[in-house]
């Protein structure tokens, strides 16, 4: 995966409206009138948001006839989510040599006393 369409992703994900977006279209397939129902905000500014998403790969449109189905295609959140297992590792194996460490510490202290 490249850096930017990394950042794409995170980018799309940063934002409350588009994360609730998501969410709506993980029960399955939806016109944008039936995504923008809950949200306080206009027609438009729903549809920069869905941009945003389908610019990240995260959402996928289409037209048929009068109706403007949405679908969310969840590939680009396995690449995120493989991209920070990396580093959930990382701080896993860290916080068990530190366990580890206070382990050791708290046993040379009942040593000593």
């Amino acid at each position: 995966m490249t850096p930017d369409r990394l950042d794409t992703i995170f980018s799309a994900l940063a934002d409350p409206t588009r994360r609730a977006i998501l969410a709506r279209l993980s029960l399955g397939t939806t016109s944008v009138t039936e995504l923008a129902q809950p949200f306080d905000m206009s027609g438009p500014a729903i549809t920069k948001h869905l941009k945003v998403l389908e610019r990240a790969g995260l959402v996928i449109r289409s037209r048929e006839a009068q109706w403007r189905p949405c679908s969310l295609d969840a590939k680009p959140l396995k690449e995120a989510t493989d991209w920070l297992e990396r580093y959930r590792q990382f701080w896993e194996s860290s916080f068990d040599r530190l366990e580890d460490y206070l382990h050791e510490v708290q046993n040379n202290g009942e040593q000593d006393g």
